[in-house]
């Protein structure tokens, strides 16, 4: 594998403001897997400047950064809203016929459904972080975090709705691994398994403890991506069986 180029693992983040979150992961992933964080439009607008509104608007700023390279193995990794984000890629890659990712790993969110009505902002804070004590870490970030969780509220609306659209070149056949968390208010393991109609392909689904950001700090998140990473190369080196 050291002869090999490494497998990049692009990672999209909850919010345009949180790729921090993946900071050290080089560290983290073993041999064979260069992590590679993707930033959202508007990183550093967010929540004072306009936000991403539409899939293309996200699809213009996000693709330059993964299509120049995509010839080589690659992989996407999404956590909360960035796991759709990165659904919404691989398909703009898959419809559009270039090289897919070896691997669609996705966290902490429900698979795309039909957009609901609107949730005013006090739902959205019971929804995101209804079973957290209002005086733990996490409540007061989602608290703080609220222009920036509306904002991704309704472009995650906008793409739930795009990426339930058929695909002209048929259905996904990317390998998926959906990563859930024990204490997550937001998407419960139970719910994970629907992700498993996203693809055709090879699917795996496992459960880490902790609650909706379970993405920040830690080695067990980077780790396991990085052992499914070297998984997924290796499937996708094995020859095609006979038809």
């Amino acid at each position: 594998m050291s002869d090999e180029p490494p497998v990049r693992l692009y990672c999209f983040a909850h919010s345009a403001n949180g790729v921090s979150v993946f900071d050290g992961w080089a560290a983290h992933t073993g041999p064979g897997v260069e992590p590679v964080p993707v930033r959202l439009p508007a990183a550093t607008a967010w929540p004072t400047g306009p936000a991403p509104a539409t899939r293309q608007a996200l699809l213009n700023a996000t693709l330059p950064q993964v299509t120049p390279t995509c010839a080589a193995p690659y992989a996407m990794y999404g956590h909360g809203l960035g796991a759709v984000i990165a659904l919404t890629v691989a398909q703009a890659l898959t419809e559009a016929r270039l090289p897919g990712p070896c691997l669609l790993a996705v966290g902490a969110c429900a698979p795309p459904a039909p957009p609901g009505g609107h949730v005013s902002d006090r739902d959205l804070l019971h929804q995101l972080g209804g079973h957290l004590p209002p005086a733990s870490d996490e409540g007061v970030f989602l608290r703080a975090m609220l222009p920036v969780l509306r904002a991704d509220w309704e472009l995650a609306r906008s793409l739930h709705e795009a990426a339930r659209r058929p695909l002209s070149t048929g259905p996904l056949t990317t390998p998926l691994l959906v990563v859930a968390s024990q204490s997550n208010p937001l998407a419960a393991p139970a719910a994970a398994d629907g992700w498993h109609a996203w693809t055709q392909g090879p699917r795996w689904q496992r459960t880490v403890p902790g609650h909706h950001f379970f993405v920040r700090g830690g080695r067990q998140l980077p780790r396991l991506l990085g052992r499914a990473c070297r998984v997924a190369r290796r499937l996708a080196q094995e020859p095609a069986p006979a038809g």
